[in-house]
């Protein structure tokens, strides 16, 4: 069983080597043609909220994910 970012990173080296088309690709990796064109949104602020948990569970160590998930929404004003 191969991975589904596996086998996007295959059909995408089939492509770019002139081997086949998307569409050929996509199905003999068997991967969607969305899945295929995906590209990950990285957020500065994915980054800051991480180090904010990383310190607030350093110094909480009793709060479980849900306090801590509160904590960020109600008190710090993440969505």
């Amino acid at each position: 069983m191969v991975k589904p970012s596996l086998r996007r990173e295959m059909a995408q080296k089939a492509v770019a080597a002139a081997r086949c088309s998307i569409r050929q690709a996509c199905v003999t990796f068997s991967v969607s043609e969305s899945c295929y064109r995906y590209r990950a949104k990285l957020s500065s602020e994915n980054a800051e909220i991480a180090d904010l948990l990383v310190r607030l569970t350093h110094n909480q160590r009793n709060w479980g994910f849900g306090l801590c998930f509160l904590y960020l929404r109600n008190v710090k004003g993440y969505s």
